[in-house]
């Protein structure tokens, strides 16, 4: 069994910055990418950033220059530092990692429960 925990999340006006965490623990042999996914009320949930295994990155033009992406492979942990936020990026944030359980399983995508950011303006 694999849980993803997320935590950083809250309340921050325009311009501030939060980082958030997410921590994969339970069985895991291995972590290819890790990354980060949001969903506004209303709207269908869009990709953030990811990373690779190595260190690889890749952002959405939106947050391009404004969020950094990370990761601490030892601890199975992604991070998303989040600066000069404005109040569009308000979202639930999903993490996600792309893992196998066992060195004979599948590559199966996992998910977080969702943190809140909210951006006041």
């Amino acid at each position: 069994q694999v849980q993803m925990v997320e935590s950083g999340g809250g309340l921050v006006q325009a311009g501030g910055s939060l980082r958030l965490s997410c921590a994969a623990s339970g069985s895991i042999f291995s972590i290819n990418n890790m990354a980060w996914y949001r969903q506004a009320p209303g709207k269908q949930r869009e990709f953030i950033a990811v990373i690779t295994r190595g260190g690889s990155r890749n952002y959405a033009d939106s947050v391009k220059g404004r969020f950094t992406i990370s990761r601490d492979n030892a601890n199975h942990t992604v991070y998303l530092q989040m600066n000069s936020l404005k109040p569009e990026d308000t979202a639930v944030y999903y993490c996600n990692a792309e893992l196998r359980s066992h060195w004979y399983t599948s590559l199966y995508d996992y998910w977080g429960q969702g943190t809140q950011v909210t951006v006041s303006s």
